[in-house]
């Protein structure tokens, strides 16, 4: 449980130098990097948490394959409900409980994309490697896969 917007910065720099212990790369560390990087880099991070995933797999010793490491879709998909939950947020809203108000919410619960995704279009090597839309039900956040606004 992240507590403080120390424990958060600690983590994400933790993760960005692959020094961080594998079992602490939990659903909620995931969640805790995204906001840390949205904050720095605002929709710059779509562009590099993907890089940053595979560079940490590849130092914990995760191959990122067809079957399994990075995740593309997923990514994409958590870093936007993180953005969604940070913005809904008034500006200059701690991390943390940002973060805390995130896991309590709906994408705290690992099985929230199976709401827009069948198992089979989520787990496809397609959603593996690329962005592919949900195939269920639309995101209900207003951004592309990219991070930039849908106008």
């Amino acid at each position: 449980m992240f507590t403080t917007d120390t424990h958060i910065d600690l983590t994400a720099r933790r993760f960005i130098d692959r020094t961080l212990p594998k079992p602490d790369w939990t659903h909620e560390a995931h969640f805790a990097v995204a906001l840390y990087l949205l904050k720095r880099e605002g929709a710059t991070a779509f562009a590099v948490m993907p890089g940053l995933i595979r560079a940490y797999n590849e130092a914990t010793g995760v191959e990122n394959s067809d079957t399994e490491g990075y995740h593309d879709t997923i990514t994409r998909a958590s870093l936007m409900a993180a953005d969604h939950c940070a913005k809904a947020h008034p500006e200059g809203t701690a991390l943390h409980l940002v973060l805390a108000d995130l896991m309590r919410s709906k994408y705290g619960r690992s099985g929230w994309l199976l709401e827009h995704w069948t198992k089979a279009c989520l787990f496809s090597v397609a959603a593996r490697r690329s962005w592919v839309a949900p195939d269920l039900k639309p995101l209900a956040f207003e951004q592309d896969a990219d991070g930039s606004a849908i106008a």
